[in-house]
């Protein structure tokens, strides 16, 4: 995975904003989440069999949705994983190296960090809302959007995939996230005057919207 969208979220993996609009998704279940307490220790001391580390990125993949909303033992994990990997943009980068669930998990977690970050401009809102009232949205983002495009807009499309990937709805979660990005590219294209926050969104969303189609689904999904 390039670089560039990833150094865009540092730091946000499990401190993305919810959004207001929105309420927290409680996580249920153990205390870890199925993460593998074992693995995850042996890793950051370099020792733990290549054989298991691809296991241990399935884990990982599966916890990092709504990860602001994990149990305090199963943050530190992923705390301790993302240390060793060098920061919240090594472990998206780790997940990155492995295919199917991780990559994709990875590419579509990077695009919510942007979409957060993009959404607090005012020149990419502003060329949002011109861009809707010209013409309708994608058919995959109806009924998430209310009817006004806010500072909120693009944090309620981050949350609705993040819930997709919570609900193991990995398919749809691309969908949309194909769709929001195509959207960004849209509004960007028929800006009059696009801002350089405006040109940096389309070229950020075109790249990640290529890295996503090419992670695929995985079977299932």
């Amino acid at each position: 995975m390039h670089d560039k969208p990833l150094s865009t979220i540092a730091g946000r993996l499990l401190h993305r904003r919810t959004s207001s609009s929105r309420p927290a998704r409680d996580r249920t279940g153990t205390e870890t989440l199925g993460l593998d307490e074992r693995a995850i220790l042996l890793f950051a001391e370099d020792a733990l069999p290549p054989e298991e580390e691809a296991q241990l990125a399935e884990e990982v993949a599966a916890a990092l949705p709504l990860g602001w909303s994990l149990q305090p033992r199963a943050k530190e994990m992923l705390h301790t994983l993302s240390e060793h990997l060098g920061g919240e943009p090594g472990l998206l980068q780790w997940l990155d190296r492995h295919p199917g669930v991780p990559r994709l998990t990875a590419r579509l977690v990077a695009l919510m960090g942007n979409l957060d970050t993009f959404g607090e401009d005012r020149g990419v809102v502003e060329a949002l809302r011109s861009s809707r009232a010209e013409k309708p949205l994608p058919g995959e983002l109806e009924g998430i959007l209310p009817p006004q495009i806010g500072d909120e807009t693009l944090g309620d499309i981050a949350y609705h995939i993040d819930e997709l990937l919570f609900d193991r709805h990995r398919q749809e979660a691309a969908r949309v996230a194909l769709a929001a990005a195509d959207w960004l590219c849209e509004a960007a294209r028929r800006a009059p005057s696009p801002t350089p926050a405006v040109k940096e969104a389309a070229e950020v969303m075109s790249h990640l919207r290529r890295e996503i189609s090419e992670a695929g689904a995985p079977p299932g999904a």
